[in-house]
């Protein structure tokens, strides 16, 4: 009984090495039981490509490009861009993705050329260039870099010497416009230069790269130092660094500056790379920086001055990261808005204070400080998500414009041209 039973399995595993047994055969458990170790499902695709694949039970492996690379078959089915399944003209999924069944499998797989062809049980098929799939896959985003930048301290920036953009080149040429947008996403700062001390100019500026977002201080401001507002910024008071609507739910990407006037003393505007600050708490305290992007807090602006009324509470980690490439794309850092802080319990708190020590420490080095002077016609580009802006007090009559804009408009703009955003 047992020599029939191990020659008929002999029999069956030089069928499978004729390439004569199905998957299903090898997971029986006679089979499986008699070799436990002796065989690895793998299909080498190419030689040339250094391509080969896995089939399991309820994934695909693909090691292709120097990258492994897993996708579920539901994960596979739903991203089909066939005709039937994905509108190319509108770049909108067609298929319904609820209709698919969770417990899907291909029927066959296979490669040509840099292809893999997915045949489904409903005879559907389903094609993927195998680059698209590196670009696409999970394993390949957490390699990706979603945005390129340089980061920068005072030294850094200053010895970059990082050109303005005049005005008329940054309103009428592409190359101007280019130019300021890649400056802009490298540094998180940039300036147009030789601009008409207007507010309707500075807003003719804001609106070549984005629309502009009207806030709680309406759609352009301007103001002096006249209290108008319930708001430090309001005054000749020295400014910490800070960034700006960390309030809102969501705070405003970009803020745009122009100094009209000035008719007095001090007054520098300061600017802190964030990022360059994270970076060095990411150094010398990874756990300080973990816990700074997983505390929630509140920020909270309450106004009641002559017409405004208004109370604002916005929530979020003081570092946001992209859970898969932890790529950190915004600090929101303002302790003159941030409120009592409930949101976490006692035995965070203390580590909590230490994070935010660590990285208040590296955001005032005076190596970290950029300060400079604004004047009429000189426009000033901030990044709200990544650079801290703060200012000196200063004296006399002083006149400022500008506004927010919205940040998916700036990056469409600069995806537009071609640029990384």
């Amino acid at each position: 009984m047992w020599c029939r039973r191990l020659s008929h399995l002999q029999s069956r595993l030089q069928d499978l090495l004729r390439g004569r047994v199905t998957c299903w055969a090898l997971q029986q458990p006679s089979f499986k039981s008699l070799f436990p170790l002796a065989i690895h499902w793998h299909h080498t695709a190419s030689k040339s490509l250094n391509c080969v694949w896995q089939q399991h039970e309820d994934h695909f492996e693909l090691q292709y490009a120097n990258t492994v690379m897993r996708f579920d078959y539901v994960w596979l089915r739903d991203h089909c861009l066939s005709a039937s399944c994905y509108n190319s003209k509108t770049h909108q999924r067609s298929l319904d993705t609820a209709s698919v069944d969770l417990c899907i499998q291909p029927k066959t797989i296979r490669l040509d050329e840099t292809t893999l062809f997915f045949t489904w049980p409903d005879g559907h098929v389903t094609r993927y260039d195998l680059d698209w799939l590196v670009k696409n896959s999970y394993e390949g985003q957490k390699q990706k870099v979603i945005q390129p930048r340089i980061l920068w301290n005072a030294e850094i920036y200053q010895q970059a010497q990082v050109p303005s953009v005049d005005f008329q080149s940054f309103l009428e040429t592409k190359e101007g416009l280019k130019n300021f947008l890649q400056n802009f996403l490298l540094y998180g700062i940039a300036f147009v230069e030789n601009v008409p001390p207007t507010q309707e100019h500075t807003e003719k500026l804001a609106e070549r790269i984005s629309l502009i977002r009207e806030t709680i201080y309406g759609r352009m401001w301007y103001f002096t130092s006249d209290f108008s507002r319930g708001d430090t910024a309001y005054t000749k008071l020295a400014l910490d660094r800070h960034t700006d609507t960390t309030y809102f739910q969501e705070p405003c990407g970009i803020q745009v500056f122009h100094c009209l006037k000035h008719e007095g003393t001090g007054g520098r505007t300061l600017l802190v790379d964030g990022f360059y600050a994270a970076e060095q708490v990411l150094q010398k305290a990874p756990e300080e920086f973990e816990l700074l992007s997983k505390v929630p807090l509140k920020h909270e602006y309450i106004e009641n001055v002559g017409e405004c009324h208004n109370h604002m509470i916005g929530v979020g980690p003081v570092l946001n990261i992209y859970p898969w490439n932890k790529e950190l794309y915004m600090i929101r850092y303002n302790n003159y808005d941030r409120a009592v802080i409930n949101t976490v319990p006692y035995d965070v708190v203390h580590r909590w204070y230490t994070a935010h020590r660590t990285l208040t420490i590296e955001l005032r080095k005076p190596e970290n400080e950029f300060w400079v002077k604004l004047k009429p016609g000189r426009v000033l580009f901030i990044d709200n998500w990544r650079v801290l802006h703060g200012r000196e007090s200063f004296t006399g009559y002083r006149q400022l414009c500008g506004c927010y804009l919205t940040r998916d408009d700036v990056l469409n703009t600069a995806r537009l041209l071609g640029l990384q955003a």
